[in-house]
């Protein structure tokens, strides 16, 4: 084993990327086809100055370290801008030397692009090889004070966070007009690391008002920079570019809200930002033979932390998760040697912890314990095994989704691993203790105010099959509401002269008595009246079968599409036209396709527009069912804590509206909304109803967080179908 004492100081005359004559270089140093360490970015900087250190463990001088140059574009690929090796066997040890590595393109290597200059010490390492690889092998943790290892973002994903950043996007002003009309369509993308959001789209607007709050992960003490670009959107095209700023954590203070003002490069205009940086360490790993809970006086310290007599002593502590993740049984074989490399990843929120790897091994044993600080107890805990790919991302192995309201405090539990999207099984059971300690007081009050957002996944793509899902939701929806109102027209029509006669008496006696408060009152009865059949028994839940039903057979298309050697509609270069219009006219947009018919030239563009069309319906369809069988569940008791919730904010309306005129009430809610923005200017509106709506699952949702049952012995065939593989 060698410790590898890297200094990157500086660069010289480096190759020019950006339309302004400049670049924003960073440096990646490889190691056998691994990346172990990427520096901070320099923004427009030719001759950027570094003077990073890292120390690195290296289990052979056969591989050379292996070092490129990017130009940081965000938004965009970033541009290579040259290469070099450093080949190790030749170094000298225990001595500092200075090298300079002259950059090259290897398709061009005439081109001279620059050079670095690096400070460089090998030292042979003594004591147990086997303690140093399995140093290397958990991502070479910090060795010292001063010379630490810092990761790549990829392995950033795994490490303790050390804090919040917390930014309101308030509002833009000035910002450069991009339209024929004058005006633009903006919206702004957030990048710290491998950490990524986007605002909403504010049309037609130089002067939007966003409001909207994200939160990001600080690894680094010493703070970090912030990458903002402004976009407009533009249909059908690539969205045009508005300008970019960037905020300097290391010059703010700690547990202080700063007010920006944002010039915006390259663009015009200004943006006003709320920054808060908060110190944190809510998030930790141990070894089974070491975890708090299982300590009595660590355990009961927890529970006295969130008892109910400091329900309202810091509201954003709402509880505590431990996850014992143990072992796993029967993973699927990902390498050609009918062997896998298996490690797991603990998901909460934006949390993100994973374990060591297991090599060559489809039964491992990882017994460690994952520690989470809860901030919503409606999150959803996501554990995920991968097989490790040394030269490649990792293959997934399989994935479970388990709501914390449905976790049993200290139960060893089997759990069958599924498919990518949730909706089918896959080989392999992973067994997780899982314990859930939380203030119901805090998880209630929290669940009114918006849900915490996630990192920008994938972008959403047109699916056929997805689309025809959500059509049929929404229909569902619909149907629902047509049949009630047949329900009750049947009584005016006297169809069921006994239906009529006690509809009209009921008619007459809630309309003679009738007081605001038994608005309220009446929401209360379905719910005591689905609790009272849940208690005796009955499922009064058939939808979420038909729902499961659907993804099972959109599942089963999906398999003979993967069979079909045919491309899809958006991949065959050959007959798009043809191809597109068979699609459309089987979705019935013969707007769009009319469109198309209508002008053969530009027509990726017109391509592009029909994907952002068909993506915009595919996503509306599933808002309009998700809040439709929302509603129904939280009167379905599907979450029973939600249901309870909903009756206390019922019940205590009901009192409201009983002994308080409504004058009052109306007063005193158009005094709360004049002056809330003279008391609060930068506050983010919300809407508490639609807040906690979000918070109970929809049936897609139920579906993908049911546990599967453990089926031994799968048989041949179904085995073959559930392998995503």
């Amino acid at each position: 084993m060698y410790q590898l004492d890297i200094v990157l100081k500086k660069g010289k005359n480096l190759a020019i990327r950006d339309r302004t004559g400049t670049s924003d270089p960073y440096v990646k140093f490889k190691i056998a086809g691994k990346e172990v360490f990427r520096s901070k970015t320099i923004h427009k900087n030719l001759n950027p100055v570094w003077d990073e250190r890292v120390s690195l463990l290296v289990e052979t001088l056969r591989d050379p370290l292996y070092v490129k140059v990017f130009d940081y574009d965000f938004g965009l690929q970033d541009d290579f801008m040259g290469s070099a090796y450093l080949y190790l066997e030749s170094l000298e040890h225990q001595r500092a030397l200075d090298v300079t590595l002259d950059l090259k393109d290897p398709q061009y290597p005439e081109h001279n692009l620059g050079s670095l200059e690096l400070s460089i010490t090998l030292t042979p390492k003594e004591g147990d090889v086997r303690d140093a690889t399995m140093l290397l092998r958990r991502n070479w943790k910090r060795s010292s004070k001063y010379q630490s290892m810092r990761l790549s973002d990829v392995h950033r994903k795994a490490q303790l966070w050390r804090g919040i950043v917390s930014i309101s996007l308030i509002e833009g002003r000035g910002l450069q007009p991009m339209d024929a009309n004058g005006l633009s369509d903006p919206y702004v993308k957030f990048r710290m690391g491998h950490q990524k959001y986007k605002s909403k789209t504010i049309s037609k607007t130089l002067n939007p008002q966003w409001r909207e709050q994200f939160d990001f992960h600080l690894y680094d003490e010493q703070g970090g920079f912030v990458d903002i670009t402004v976009w407009d959107k533009d249909a059908g095209k690539k969205d045009d570019f508005m300008g970019r700023c960037t905020i300097d954590l290391s010059l703010l203070s700690k547990e202080h809200t700063h007010k920006l003002d944002l010039a915006l490069e390259e663009g015009e205009g200004v943006l006003v930002l709320l920054v808060t940086l908060t110190a944190s360490a809510a998030v930790s790993i141990s070894d089974l033979s070491v975890n708090m809970l299982d300590d009595p006086h660590e355990r009961h310290q927890i529970k006295q932390r969130y008892s109910l007599w400091r329900s309202f002593h810091n509201l954003k502590d709402v509880g505590v998760v431990q996850v014992k993740v143990i072992r796993a049984e029967g993973l699927m074989a990902a390498d050609v040697t009918g062997k896998s490399d298996p490690f797991c990843v603990v998901e909460l929120s934006n949390d993100r912890l994973q374990t060591h790897t297991v090599y060559k091994n489809l039964n491992p044993e990882w017994n460690k314990v994952f520690t989470f600080n809860v901030k919503d107890i409606h999150s959803v805990l996501e554990v995920t095994v991968y097989d490790e790919d040394r030269d490649r991302s990792a293959d997934f192995l399989g994935k479970v989704a388990i709501p914390l309201l449905n976790i049993q405090n200290g139960e060893c539990k089997a759990y069958a691993l599924k498919s990518k999207e949730l909706t089918g099984p896959t080989k392999g059971v992973i067994f997780l203790e899982i314990d859930v300690i939380f203030n119901a007081v805090k998880a209630g009050l929290r669940t009114l105010i918006p849900i915490e957002q996630k990192y920008i996944e994938e972008e959403p793509r047109v699916s056929k099959q997805l689309l025809l899902r959500n059509f049929t939701r929404v229909r569902r929806c619909i149907m629902v509401l047509i049949n009630t109102g047949c329900y009750i027209n049947s009584c005016f029509e006297w169809d069921s002269p006994q239906r009529s006669i006690c509809a009209f008496v009921l008619f007459v006696v809630v309309v003679w008595n009738f007081e605001l408060y038994m608005i309220p009152l009446a929401l209360l009865l379905p719910l005591a009246w689905n609790y009272i059949l849940i208690a005796s028994g009955k499922d009064t839940r058939q939808d979420v079968e038909a729902v499961e039903d659907l993804l099972e057979d959109e599942d089963e298309d999906f398999d003979k599409d993967d069979k079909d050697p045919k491309p899809g509609p958006w991949e065959d270069s050959r007959d798009k036209n043809h191809i597109l219009e068979d699609m459309l006219a089987s979705w019935h947009f013969e707007w769009i396709r009319a469109m198309v018919d209508s002008e053969r030239k530009g027509f990726m563009n017109k391509l592009y527009a029909i994907q952002d069309v068909c993506i915009s319906v595919q996503n509306a369809l599933d808002e309009v069912a998700s809040y439709g069988e929302r509603i129904k569940n939280t009167f379905n008791w599907t979450v029973p804590f939600l249901s309870w919730l909903a009756i206390v904010a019922l019940g205590v309306a009901t009192i409201i509206l009983y002994f308080i005129p409504l004058r009052y009430i109306v007063l005193a809610w158009g005094v709360n909304k004049f002056t809330k923005k003279l008391r609060d200017p930068y506050t983010i509106d919300n809407n508490e109803l639609l807040d906690f709506l979000s918070r109970v699952p929809s049936d897609v949702q139920v579906v993908q967080y049911r546990e599967l049952k453990l089926d031994p012995n799968p048989s041949p065939n179904k085995r073959k179908k559930n392998n995503p593989g």
